[in-house]
């Protein structure tokens, strides 16, 4: 058995001697170091050798074998450390780090409850999950009301029949008056969900933020001075706005604010489609009907809410003209704000 060993041991030193690049050393392991290798038939003679010599014999071919493992590791490691290490060259300048940035939604509605927050206002949550009662009913919505068909509703495929992804943040606005006594005063940002084909004006999932005031003798009055001062602190301080008269279920009476345009200062261009004007909200007095739907008695109290997307403010102020631009995670649109 020693005589096989040192034969061995001879041509595996020649072989060693001839390792000189990555496929040499290949052809190194499939000779010597695999199953059926030269290497593996000497532990296998082992069951040729003596019962009483098969101590010495047993040692001997381990002590062999881990020999040739640690002068194949040896040349492995020299060879991919050179490999490593000289194609890095140290006197290049480093790569500026890159940093990251916070979406320009999650920018915008920061900035909008820091300006609400600081007028008075607190911030409200509420499920995205709702039930019918908390989405449509107490808001004035009767089951066959044709304002239902304003919004498309992804309903939730459950044992209830009431459950749907809530439509508008309105939701959060009863939970509110539910759970709370006047003097209120609330905003409420989140995400709502509708079912409508995604296109460059709209999309399946997008934010709002509404709020909401109820207090004895607010009065319209009250609604222009806090629309007004937010939207100058918001987007310009020079702007003119112009209130008019919509319809929602849940308010009466209702309007649409605009603002002249803070890109062309009314001047007219593509994102105000040369009206001048920006549509920035809707709003309205809080209906007499969902005050009293939430254990309020309206002949005491009055109040009034608005709401409005976030996506569409984005993209007012980053000047795009589609909404697809803000999911697609286009480096020129995420730093833009």
């Amino acid at each position: 058995m020693r005589e096989h060993i040192e034969q061995l041991r001879a041509v595996i030193e020649a072989d060693l001697a001839q390792i000189t690049n990555a496929e040499t050393l290949e052809q190194f392991r499939l000779t010597h170091m695999v199953r059926k290798g030269t290497v593996q038939k000497l532990v296998e003679s082992l069951r040729t050798v003596p019962v009483a010599e098969k101590p010495a014999a047993g040692s001997a071919i381990n002590a062999f074998r881990s020999w040739v493992e640690d002068e194949f590791q040896k040349r492995k490691d020299a060879f991919e450390g050179s490999a490593g290490v000289l194609l890095v060259d140290v006197a290049l300048p480093a790569r500026n780090a890159t940093r990251g940035s916070i979406h320009p939604i999650t920018q915008t509605v920061n900035e909008i409850v820091d300006i609400f927050t600081s007028m008075g206002f607190e911030v409200a949550d509420g499920p995205d999950v709702e039930d019918d009662t908390h989405n449509f009913e107490k808001l004035n919505f009767a089951p066959d009301h044709p304002a239902r068909d304003m919004q498309d509703t992804f309903f939730v495929d459950s044992e209830r029949n009431d459950l749907l992804l809530r439509t508008h943040t309105s939701s959060v606005q009863i939970r509110v008056m539910e759970n709370m006594q006047p003097p209120i005063r609330c905003i409420m940002p989140g995400r709502v969900y509708r079912n409508e084909a995604v296109s460059a004006r709209s999309l399946a999932e997008f934010h709002q933020v509404e709020g909401l005031y109820v207090d004895k003798g607010v009065s319209m009055a009250d609604l222009k001075g806090t629309i007004t001062a937010f939207a100058k602190r918001f987007y310009d301080a020079d702007a003119r706005f112009r209130f008019r008269t919509s319809f929602f279920p849940f308010t009466e009476p209702s309007a649409e604010v605009d603002m002249s345009c803070f890109l062309c200062k009314g001047q007219g261009c593509r994102i105000c489609k040369h009206t001048g004007w920006l549509e920035i909200a809707g709003c309205g007095m809080v209906h007499p009907n969902v005050l009293s739907a939430c254990g309020i008695d309206p002949e005491v109290y009055s109040g009034f809410a608005f709401g409005f997307g976030v996506e569409r403010v984005v993209m007012m102020r980053m000047g795009i003209d589609d909404i697809r631009l803000l999911y697609q995670n286009d480096l020129r649109v995420l730093r833009q704000l």
